[in-house]
């Protein structure tokens, strides 16, 4: 294998199995899928898939996680990738009109951002598709009226919530912040806002490498939840000051800002794992008058000086820390694999019209997820086969 988007694509097996599925099927012939999506190998592999399934294909990425290397592999193979890498919003709502323009037949969301655009000037051609994301299952749930369209949330599969949030995510941010700062878990105070599956995964992660961890959560039976699991649930001011490392995962908005400073322990890092760059709002925190020094260096890492002495550490400017830190790899190939194979399967279902508007932002269809249990279960069995078979 010549590259690691290779080395991505021969261990996507579901999708690789689908992807011959749909080089007879073509379920997707004539059409045109416009995706908004982190670009990167295992998103290569999904797009491909989708390709082999007849349609065209118009890409953009999401803010600060487009990877060169991946564009030019998919814009080689005949897939129109819009844009670059940037954290310019105002740049990046450009390329996403641009998608727009194309006339997409399905959309591939990631956050709510296209459907969102489409509803303020639809066009006549488009008949539904697919929601990664919970923040954008919840932008788009009070638009359900004007969106009217079949809209398949993958995140609200129970396969994407176990085997990617709770178990891909909390493993990749533990991993991406080890690379990213080479500092130890062992002994320190973990504060990790927020206990869907994703911050599950990553109390559990940071917890398995010896960190203390505590946990935030606005709603009581979420924190609730996490004591019975065995994490600290103090207020939320004594679990910042306590904190050696602040991991902010809501899916929501704003959670750490500038008013929030008194409270940080000096050297505190700050990382978030949430979809969107909000939930650290490191334009107020750069930006306080409290700041007299800043270093950035070139793994991502700024170090904020304050006035009193202290020091705060930001990773990747509050972008989503395993997809946009150091070397970024995302999610393992295995929970992404899964994943894409719903996502497949549920636009081969709006492509197919078996799914209609009453399932306007709604979770993945039973079939679906049973479905890809369990062809993703006779793979493994296929190889432990293989394995305990005699040469």
């Amino acid at each position: 294998m010549a590259n690691r988007i290779e080395w991505v694509g021969a261990n996507t097996r579901l999708l690789r199995q689908i992807a011959a599925e749909f080089r007879e099927t073509r379920p997707f012939a004539g059409m045109t899928i416009g995706t908004g999506i982190h670009l990167e190998p295992k998103t290569v592999a999904l797009l491909l898939t989708l390709k082999d399934g007849g349609a065209r294909l118009v890409a953009t990425g999401n803010l600060n996680t487009t990877q060169a290397d991946a564009v030019a592999y998919l814009r080689e193979r005949g897939i129109t990738v819009i844009g670059e890498a940037t954290r310019d919003s105002i740049k990046h709502q450009g390329f996403l009109r641009e998608v727009l323009a194309s006339q997409p037949d399905i959309l591939l969301d990631n956050g709510g951002d296209l459907f969102d655009l489409w509803r303020q000037a639809p066009t006549g051609n488009l008949i539904g598709g697919t929601e990664e994301t919970t923040s954008g299952r919840a932008r788009l749930e009070p638009l359900r009226s004007s969106l009217n369209l079949p809209i398949l949330v993958i995140n609200d599969s129970p396969i994407k919530q176990f085997a990617e949030n709770e178990h891909a995510v909390g493993q990749s941010v533990l991993e991406s912040y080890m690379r990213i700062t080479n500092r130890v878990t062992n002994g320190q105070r973990v504060t990790v806002f927020g206990y869907g599956a994703c911050g599950r995964g990553v109390a559990l992660n940071f917890k398995g490498a010896h960190a203390k961890v505590s946990v935030v959560d606005r709603d009581p039976l979420k924190r609730l939840q996490a004591h019975l699991d065995g994490y600290d649930t103090p207020p939320r001011d004594e679990a910042i000051v306590s904190a050696d490392l602040i991991v902010t995962v809501t899916g929501g908005g704003r959670i750490l800002g500038d008013k929030d400073m008194p409270l940080f322990k000096d050297n505190v890092i700050l990382a978030n794992a949430g979809h969107f760059p909000t939930e650290i709002d490191n334009a107020a925190l750069t930006g306080s008058s409290e700041v007299v020094a800043t270093d950035v260096f070139s793994d991502g890492m700024a170090s904020l000086k304050l006035r009193d002495g202290r020091t705060i550490h930001i990773i990747a400017e509050g972008h989503m820390v395993n997809l946009a830190g150091a070397r970024p790899l995302g999610n393992s190939i295995e929970s992404m694999d899964l994943g894409f194979a719903l996502q497949a399967r549920c636009l081969e279902a709006v492509a197919l019209r078996r799914v209609d508007a009453a399932s306007c932002v709604v979770p993945v269809p039973d079939d679906i997820n049973e479905r890809v249990a369990n062809a993703y279960l006779d793979l493994c069995y296929q190889s432990a086969k293989s394995a305990s078979s005699p040469a």
